[in-house]
């Protein structure tokens, strides 16, 4: 039995600017039809961009690590807290 392919329509206005642009690159680029040149670039693009935000936090244990830093991060050390001074002294810095 074959399985029916679920379509959805996207619908947009381009400036002719924009509209010229975009069907140049797609003759250039050797895609048939402009829709086919929006379609493959816009997946493209949409892969890269979802690749880059899966690499940056890779797993649901590194999120939660990486969130809870943001949302309850420790005291500082008093390690720290002698490097800020050291830095402060040094550098003559006020209010901070």
């Amino acid at each position: 039995m074959k399985k029916e392919l679920k379509t959805s329509r996207f619908d947009t206005k381009l400036s002719k600017t924009q509209k010229e642009l975009f069907e140049y690159a797609a003759e250039i680029g050797g895609f048939r039809t402009l829709t086919d040149f929006v379609i493959i670039s816009v997946h493209e693009k949409a892969q890269e961009i979802i690749e880059k935000h899966r690499s940056f936090l890779a797993s649901e244990k590194d999120q939660e690590i990486f969130f809870s830093a943001l949302m309850n991060p420790p005291k500082p050390s008093n390690r720290l807290k002698d490097a800020a001074n050291r830095y402060k002294e040094a550098f003559k810095v006020n209010g901070v």
